[in-house]
């Protein structure tokens, strides 16, 4: 009861923030289906609309195991915005925190700036993902209730929400780059610590704006992921040295992550969650087994420790910004082109084994279907993303 009190008075928090920044529920008229605009949009969500409880790996499955219990529906409401500042604003602030981020930044990040610090962003950025994810699953608090709040966001619309992973992985990556920084690249510490906290502030208040997330659950992800990032730096040295490490490194960083995947802690009813965090997992799992290969195969010369003398900064000119688009283009098709490959393969694998009727989505939503193909296919995109798209670069004369 007192949760449920909590969530009441958080979410009337949250549509309050809403209308200062000029975001209202536009005049009951009755759900709609179709949007048009910033103004036709969704949503309206049952409070604790959830359903009982699935048990086991196969949670919410029926004998066939092709079909989980469904998320409960949202539905869709007219919104009117009058401050559309402040919604272009929020809007890309929350973008920040989704994969089009993360599959641009953390790749141009290791093509065009540092592997060094790409290394560390992306094993931090994962472990704190994933303590977040299974967090939300273990604690099953409820989104803000809507109404008050209106939502702009359907997919994630049936995960729970404490804590904000969005604020927890903004939190992580501005800091992590941060701290990893300060002693290879000369630069205003106070300039840079200010951008970390504007970055990590905009996207935990796109968390509200967007009506995902309370007041709570923004506070509850920057929290865990402070505590983190401080229990965590004493290994960091650590993690520098992954790629020199033994070689059974490879089969360890394969076969643990697979494992936590395949054992992720079961939900009410089937959300993308799992997904998601199998594809964390995975693309980390793929990085780390890159660097590796790449100080094994000794195919690149890279620093894994801090530089002996800080750099400045180099100065941005066009012939730099040419080169750095033309390897992140070069990176992103061969990346693209990898996922879709090897994601065609393994479902067409996976689907003749388990006797599977091709093009069959639900079956995607299948334990032992979806794990093992979300976590092939990312596994070999962080492979590709750290090994074959560098020698591609060197190959084309990018480097």
């Amino acid at each position: 009861m007192a949760e449920l009190l909590w969530s009441l008075q958080d979410s009337q928090l949250v549509a309050r923030f809403q209308r200062h920044c000029g975001l209202f529920p536009a005049p009951d008229e009755g759900p709609s289906e179709n949007g048009a605009g910033p103004t036709d949009r969704e949503a309206r969500t049952p409070g604790l609309g959830h359903l009982p409880a699935a048990k086991g790996k196969g949670a919410g499955e029926p004998a066939n195991g092709l079909r989980r219990l469904a998320a409960p529906q949202a539905y869709v409401e007219k919104y009117v915005v009058k401050n559309y500042f402040y919604y272009y604003l929020f809007r890309f602030s929350a973008a920040l925190g989704q994969e089009v981020f993360y599959i641009t930044f953390l790749p141009f990040t290791h093509w065009n700036i540092d592997p060094y610090l790409s290394r560390r962003l992306t094993i931090i950025w994962v472990l704190v993902m994933y303590i977040g994810q299974v967090t939300k699953e273990i604690l099953k608090w409820p989104r803000p209730f809507s109404p008050p709040v209106v939502k702009l966001e359907k997919r994630v619309i049936a995960e729970y929400g404490m804590p904000s992973t969005h604020a927890m992985a903004a939190t992580a990556i501005s800091f992590t780059l941060l701290i990893s920084s300060m002693d290879r690249y000369q630069y205003p510490f106070v300039l840079g610590l200010m951008m970390a906290v504007v970055f990590s502030t905009l996207v935990g208040l796109s968390r509200l704006y967007t009506g995902m997330h309370t007041v709570l659950d923004v506070l509850g992800g920057i929290l865990i992921t402070a505590i983190l990032i401080v229990l965590t730096y004493p290994a960091w040295t650590l993690i520098d040295r992954l790629d020199s490490a033994s070689p059974l490194l490879p089969v360890c960083v394969l076969v643990v992550p697979f494992l936590l995947c395949y054992n992720y802690p079961a939900s009410d009813y089937y959300s993308p969650t799992r997904a998601d965090t199998t594809t964390i997992l995975a693309a980390g799992a793929g990085v780390t087994i890159g660097f590796w290969i790449n100080h094994f195969f000794q195919l690149v010369s890279e620093p894994t420790e801090s530089l002996p003398v800080i750099q400045n900064i180099p100065p941005l000119t066009t012939e730099l910004l040419a080169v750095g688009l033309a390897k992140f283009t070069v990176g992103i098709v061969l990346i693209l082109l990898v996922r879709q490959l090897v994601q065609k393969l393994s479902l067409q694998v996976l689907y003749s084994w388990f006797k599977v009727v091709t093009r069959n989505k639900e079956a995607r939503r299948r334990l032992e279907i979806e794990v093992p193909y979300k976590f092939v296919t990312y596994t070999s995109v962080g492979i590709c993303a750290t090994t074959f798209v560098p020698m591609l670069h060197r190959f084309l004369g990018l480097l």
